[in-house]
């Protein structure tokens, strides 16, 4: 079942994270294209569920408090 979850969250974080990739392209925006990248990327090197939604809602997060 956690491999599941895994899928399922991998999938939620990739979709928000082409989100805050095509804003910061088309705003020319450095944190939201970097955190867009990160999203993408990021499941594939996290495995556990509970790691992948915390470090997940920190990067979602992330744009909203570092304005550059």
């Amino acid at each position: 079942m956690e491999s599941t979850s895994v899928l399922i969250w991998a999938m939620v974080f990739g979709a928000i994270g082409l989100g805050f990739f095509v804003y910061g392209k088309r705003q020319r925006a450095a944190v939201p294209f970097a955190v867009g990248v990160a999203l993408f990327v990021f499941p594939y090197f996290v495995s556990n569920v509970y790691l992948m939604v915390a470090v997940g809602a920190v990067l979602v997060a992330l744009p909203y408090f570092v304005r550059l």
